[in-house]
Formats: structure tokens, sequence, C-alpha cells
């Protein structure tokens, strides 16, 4: 079996419990991550009855990713849980893809096909991390790379400031004064 995927049907029925490790490879393969690299510790409990089986997942350790101000790499930490019922359903899903995901206050409602053998949760946990992480990620007050923060706190140079009177809208700043 596969890490993040749980096999339903040699599923027990009542509770079962898994302990994952995620790391760089896991975040590797998603398009576009921001995560560098990763140390997370998953434990997930499932609760298996007829029809219905529970999943609560708890997501702690940490992640690197870019700093947003001076993009060197910056660790945070990472201290998440989601909760999901899935439910089988003969129906299965309108767009054929089997999985639907529901909202439904503080767990997910996640319906699947009556007979489905496999319920992948890499996609959940990697939601569930960076929905996490902060919007803007950024190391704390004097801790960023220091050519960059003098970089970015630098004066206007002479050839910034000859550029900017050769633009068009030069003049509006005078009528500003």
């Amino acid at each position: 079996m596969q890490p993040f995927v749980i096999a339903i049907n040699g599923l027990k029925q009542g509770s079962t419990q898994f302990d994952w490790r995620a790391d760089a490879k896991f975040f590797g393969n998603f398009e576009n991550s921001d995560i560098l690299d990763a140390s997370l510790d998953l434990q997930v409990q499932t609760s298996r009855n007829t029809g219905y089986l529970g999943v609560e997942c708890n997501i702690k350790g940490s992640v690197e990713v870019v700093c947003d101000r001076c993009l060197e790499n910056l660790t945070l930490p990472v201290d998440t849980s989601f909760r999901l019922s899935v439910k089988f359903s003969a129906a299965g899903s309108e767009d054929g893809e089997g999985i639907v995901r529901t909202d439904c206050g503080d767990m997910e409602i996640v319906m699947l096909p009556e007979g489905e053998a496999e319920l992948d949760l890499s996609q959940f946990i990697y939601d569930y991390v960076c929905t996490s992480l902060p919007m803007r990620r950024v190391h704390p007050e004097g801790e960023c790379n220091p050519s960059a923060t003098r970089y970015l706190n630098s004066e206007e140079t002479a050839e910034d400031s000859a550029a900017a009177q050769q633009s068009p809208f030069a003049a509006l700043k005078d009528m500003l004064k």
C-alpha cells in the first residue's frame, strides 16, 4: 500500500490508526508547490461502520518556503488537522470523478462510489498544509538576508531619478507641490 492511501476494503470495523511522514518528495508531486522541504508527522485515525468511514488527521511539523521579503529559505511550523466523513453512494458523482467533496462546518463530507477500494488522502493533506500557512511568509524582524534588506531599504539611485524625470508623468509631480 502506498503512503497516504487507505485501503477501504481491508479496513476492519471500528478504529484504526495510521502514522505517516510527509517530506519534500511528497510536496514535489504537486505542481507549483510553494513548499520546498517538509518534515511532517501525520496521525490518521479511522472509524469504520457499515456504509460510513470517519477520518481524523492531525499534522504537525515544519515546512520550508521562500521568504516573501528576502527570497531566502524560511522554516514555518505546521500544526493543523482535518476531519472527513466518507459516505458511499451508488450514484457516484455527476462529473464521473468518483470523489465529491462538500464542506460541512468542522468536517468535510466525501462521497465515494460504492465498492471503491481506496481513499487517497494526498490531496487533502496537501490542501490543509498549504491553507495552514500564513498569507505573508517572512522572517521575523531582523532575520532576513542583510544584503537583500539593504537593497530594499536603499535610497533612489541617480539612474532611477533621471529615468523618473524623463517620464511623461514627471510634470504631474510638480502639480502636487
